[in-house]
């Protein structure tokens, strides 16, 4: 996979066509043409981040506050849409395939070809939970405090 080579940048530029639905000082929202379904849009930071940790908060609020916006205007649009999926994959195990934080936004309905393929069986004890929400809350906590 090339996550040094960036699709994104090359579209925020100019130097790649695009489908745009939205556009501002701070993100991008186009339609990809590796869809799930018809409607499928990505929402961009125009400045290039690679990993969703790398984000400003003010620019990642502003991510999101666009992507519910689209999502409202995908159900609203009259494209087939029984409900709205929302994925960002970070970092390669994540399927991250290009380096550059998107969010798709998806149409879905009954019987279309997206799935998620995981087990959800795994029913850890509350001590594990205690454990693991321990650690990062730990983190989360050194982080504010820096």
């Amino acid at each position: 996979m090339a996550m040094d080579y960036d699709i994104c940048s090359d579209i925020v530029a100019g130097r790649a066509p695009t489908s745009v639905v939205h556009e501002d000082d701070t993100v991008m929202a186009f339609m990809t043409i590796g869809l799930v379904n018809p409607g499928h849009v990505l929402v961009i930071p125009k400045e290039r981040f690679v990993y969703l940790h790398d984000l400003d908060e003010e620019t990642g609020a502003h991510l999101f506050r666009i992507t519910m916006r689209v999502a409202r205007a995908i159900r609203e649009s009259g494209i087939r849409c029984e409900g709205i999926n929302l994925f960002l994959a970070d970092g390669e195990v994540a399927f991250q395939e290009v380096g550059h934080v998107h969010m798709h936004v998806f149409p879905r309905f009954a019987g279309d070809p997206f799935k998620i393929d995981a087990d959800w069986s795994a029913r850890p004890s509350r001590e594990e939970l205690d454990e693991i929400a321990g650690k990062i809350r730990a983190a989360l906590e050194s982080k504010n405090r820096r």
